[in-house]
C-alpha cells in the first residue's frame, strides 16, 4: 500500500524539518501495522499564495528508512524524500481492483479538469492516483538514478518504443484524407464508424449494430413504398435445383460463373482425420445458392397462376444473395449481400412495363427524398442489361471520385420466364395466353452510396431522415458536490428529451460518466449523427442548449430550451436539404457534356478508384454498337452508365454525330468508370 501526505501551513513560510518529521513519523505508524507500504511523495501548499510546492521543487534534504531486525532508522540524503517500500508482490485480482481504481480516478480528474476546476480543488485526487500508481509500481515518478547510464539508456529505449507503440495505435484509428487515397479513405469510414468488419469466410461481412440500423432503416422505408405498389412479401428457399437455371439460356449465361454449388448432404471423418463430404451422401441433383430468384419464383407462379383473376401478381422478398466474387469492396461488392427482389407477372407487356418505370421511380424517390442522393434514372445498354431481360432501367449515383454507382435497377423481362417454366393464364376469352414479368431490386450497395456520397475526412455523415440516432445529447456534469444544479440539469434533459421524442425525433443521451466529453464528440462524428446537443449547467441556468450539426457552414448554436424541439426539427430538415444540394451541385458538375474520344480516353485512363475528386462522366452522343462499346470499355476502362431518360426523349439527339464512330447517333449515353 501507499501513503501520500500534504501540508497545509498557515504562513508562506514553513520549516524543512516539519516535512520531515511528518514523514517519519507516518512511515513508523505504517511500520508498526506491520503492512508492506510506503510514501510516494510529500508536498507542500500553502492557500493564501495559492503556491503548491513538492518537496523535489524545494532546497531540501530528504530522509531514507532503512529496516533491520524489525527496526526502523531514517538517513538523510541530499537528493529527494525517499523511503525505502516493503512492498511485496500484488495479486492479480489486487492487481485488476487497483487498475480499475486508476481508471477511475484518472476519468473523475479529466472531467474535474474540463470544468476547470482550479488546482488546489485538484491536487487531492492527484495525490489519490499517485498513489494508486504506486500500488502497481513502486518506482513511479522517481527519478532516474543518472549514475547508471545502462539503465537510463534502457529506460530511453523503453520510452521510445511505448511512443512508438502509441503512434501506431493512433494511426490504426486514424481517418486517410480523401485526397491521399480514396479507397483506403472508404475503408477508414466503415472501421471507424463501426459499420462492417471482414469475416472468416473470403468476400462475407459482418455488419455491425450501426450498419444495420442504417440498413434497417433503408429497409422501413423501402418496405413501405413497395406495399403501397400492392405487392407482397413472401419467401422463397436459399437453395435452387440447378436444373431451374438452365431453363432460361441467358439467364444461366449471366450467372453460371458466380454460382456457389452444394453436391452433398453430410460431412463424414476422413482417413487423416478431417472432416470431407461423405461420398455416400452425393445429392442427385446438385443445387445453386441463390445468385437470384427469378428461376424459384416463376416455378412457383405456374402453380399460382391460372386465370387472368389471378394477375398482375406481385410478389416481393427481402433476403441475402450469394455471388462468388473475386475482387470485393464492403457494401458495393460482396460475395454474400442483403437486398429486396420484387416479382411480378402481367397479363399484358404494357402493364409489366409500367410495373418496371413505377419500381424505378420508387428507387429514385428513396435515394433522393430519404438518403439525400441524387441519382440519374435511364435504360441500360443491350450489353449492360440483366441477364434474361428485355429492358434494364437503372438509377445512377456519382461518388465524391467521380466514379458511378449503380443504385437500384428494375427489369422488364417480357415473357422469356413465362415461356421457360410454362406459366400461362386464362383470358377472358378462355385462350390461353403467356405472362409477362418484371423483377427488380436494391441492396446494402446503397449503404455504400451513402457513405461516399456524404461523408468527409471526419467521419460518416448521415442525412438525417435514415440516421438510426437523429440527436445526440451530451450532458455536461456540474460539480460534485452541486446537487441543485445536478438536479436542475436532471429535469431539463428530461424536459428536452420528452419535448424531441414528441416531435417524432429519434434522441439518444449519451451520460456515460467513464468517457470525456471529447471522447464522445469524437465518437458521435464519426458515427455520423446528424446532430450533437450540449447541456451544462450554465446552459440551464440561462435557459438554453448548444446546437452542433454534423457538418455545413455553421458552427455552434445557443437555443433556447423552450423552442429546442421546434429548432431541431426545422435544422434536421434544411440540414438534409443541404445534403441533397451539395450532392446535386457535384452530380451537375460532374458531367462532362462536350468531348472527343481521345481525350475522354486520356482522362479515364489513368482515373483509378483512389484518386479524388477523379475525372468523373461524360454524357456524349452515341450510335449503339455492342462492338464500339467493347472497345472503348477495353481502352478506357469505362462503361456505358446508362442513357439517361431526361436526355433521351424524343427528337432530343437529331442531328448529332456519334463522338466514337461519327455516324448518325442513336442515343445519349452516360459513360464512366463505376465501382
Amino acid at each position: 500500500e501507499s501513503f501520500a501526505m500534504m501540508f497545509h501551513p498557515k504562513k508562506r513560510r514553513f520549516h524543512q524539518r516539519n516535512i520531515f518529521s511528518m514523514a517519519a513519523v507516518s512511515q513508523l505508524l505504517l511500520t508498526a501495522i506491520n503492512r508492506p507500504c510506503h510514501i510516494v511523495g510529500v508536498a507542500a501548499f500553502t492557500t493564501p499564495t495559492k503556491m503548491f510546492h513538492r518537496l523535489r521543487l524545494l532546497p531540501s534534504r530528504s530522509l531514507q528508512t532503512v529496516h533491520t531486525n524489525n527496526q526502523v532508522f531514517f538517513q538523510r540524503s541530499n537528493y529527494r524524500l525517499s523511503l525505502l517500500r516493503m512492498s511485496s508482490a500484488l495479486s492479480d485480482t489486487e492487481k485488476s481492483e487497483i487498475e480499475a481504481l486508476l481508471q477511475e480516478k484518472g476519468d473523475q480528474i479529466r472531467a474535474l479538469k474540463e470544468k476547470n476546476t482550479p488546482k488546489e480543488e485538484l491536487a487531492p485526487y492527484v495525490a489519490e492516483l499517485l498513489s494508486l500508481k504506486s500500488k502497481l509500481d513502486p518506482n513511479a515518478g522517481k527519478r532516474p538514478d543518472k549514475k547508471k547510464k545502462g539503465n537510463n539508456n534502457n529506460q530511453q529505449k523503453k520510452k521510445s518504443n511505448q511512443k512508438t507503440a502509441l503512434s501506431d495505435a493512433e494511426q490504426s484509428e486514424a481517418i486517410t484524407p480523401r485526397a491521399d487515397d480514396y479507397s483506403k479513405w472508404y475503408s477508414d469510414i466503415i472501421r471507424a464508424s463501426s459499420l462492417s468488419e471482414s469475416s472468416p469466410v473470403r468476400g462475407c461481412m459482418v455488419i455491425k449494430p450501426w450498419g444495420m440500423s442504417i440498413w434497417d432503416a433503408i429497409r422501413t422505408e423501402l418496405d413501405a413504398q413497395i406495399k403501397a405498389q400492392g405487392v407482397d412479401n413472401v419467401y422463397f428457399p436459399l437453395l435452387i435445383p440447378k436444373s431451374f437455371l438452365s431453363k432460361e439460356a441467358e439467364h444461366v449465361d449471366g450467372f453460371a460463373k458466380e454460382c456457389a454449388v452444394v453436391t452433398h448432404h453430410r460431412l463424414t471423418a476422413g482417413p487423416d482425420g478431417d472432416l470431407i463430404a461423405d461420398p455416400e451422401a452425393e445429392l442427385e441433383e446438385p443445387l445453386i445458392i441463390r445468385p437470384t430468384s427469378e428461376t424459384v419464383i416463376w416455378s412457383t407462379f405456374r402453380k399460382w397462376i391460372v386465370s387472368h383473376r389471378d394477375l398482375p401478381l406481385k410478389v416481393n422478398q427481402w433476403a441475402n444473395v450469394l455471388r462468388w466474387e473475386m475482387r470485393t469492396r464492403p457494401f458495393l461488392r460482396t460475395s454474400e449481400f442483403l437486398w429486396q427482389e420484387g416479382h411480378t407477372a402481367h397479363a399484358t407487356s404494357e402493364g409489366a412495363l409500367n410495373d418496371a418505370r413505377t419500381m424505378l421511380d420508387e428507387y429514385a424517390t428513396l435515394a433522393e427524398d430519404f438518403l439525400a442522393i441524387p441519382v440519374v434514372r435511364g435504360v441500360k445498354s443491350p450489353s449492360e442489361r440483366f441477364a434474361g431481360a428485355e429492358e434494364t432501367f437503372t438509377i445512377e449515383a456519382l461518388m465524391q471520385n467521380g466514379w458511378a454507382l449503380q443504385s437500384g435497377t428494375s427489369h422488364f423481362l417480357g415473357q422469356s420466364f413465362g415461356k421457360a417454366f410454362d406459366v400461362k393464364f386464362q383470358d377472358s376469352s378462355g385462350t390461353q395466353q403467356e405472362v409477362w414479368g418484371t423483377s427488380w431490386g436494391v441492396s446494402t450497395r446503397l449503404v455504400g452510396a451513402l457513405i461516399m456520397t456524404h461523408s468527409d475526412d471526419d467521419g460518416l455523415v448521415l442525412p438525417p431522415k435514415v440516421a438510426p440516432v437523429q440527436v445526440v445529447i451530451v450532458p455536461i456534469e456540474p460539480k460534485k458536490n452541486d446537487k441543485d444544479a445536478k438536479i436542475a440539469l436532471d429535469k431539463a434533459l428530461d424536459d428536452l428529451v420528452a419535448s424531441l421524442k414528441k416531435s417524432g425525433l429519434r434522441v439518444k443521451i449519451d451520460d456515460r460518466d467513464y468517457i470525456r466529453n471529447g471522447a464522445k464528440y469524437y465518437e458521435w462524428e464519426r458515427k455520423g449523427v446528424p446532430l450533437r446537443i450540449e447541456l451544462g449547467p450554465r446552459d440551464v441556468k440561462n435557459g438554453v442548449c448548444v446546437f452542433k450539426y454534423r457538418t455545413g457552414p455553421g458552427g455552434k448554436e445557443s437555443v433556447d430550451l423552450n423552442n429546442a424541439a421546434e429548432a431541431a426539427v426545422s435544422g434536421l430538415s434544411n440540414f438534409q436539404t443541404y445534403l441533397f444540394d451539395a450532392a446535386k451541385d457535384r452530380l451537375t458538375s460532374g458531367i462532362t457534356c462536350e468531348s472527343t474520344y481521345e481525350n475522354m480516353k486520356n482522362l479515364l485512363e489513368s482515373d483509378e478508384a483512389s484518386v479524388f475528386p477523379g475525372t468523373g462522366l461524360f454524357l456524349l452522343p452515341w450510335k449503339c454498337d455492342a462492338v464500339n462499346e467493347e472497345k472503348i470499355k477495353d481502352e478506357c476502362k469505362a462503361t456505358i452508365r446508362c442513357y439517361p431518360s431526361a436526355e433521351n426523349g424524343p427528337g432530343m439527339v437529331d442531328g448529332k454525330k456519334c463522338f466514337f464512330s461519327g455516324e448518325d447517333a442513336t442515343r445519349m449515353a452516360l459513360f464512366g468508370r463505376a465501382f
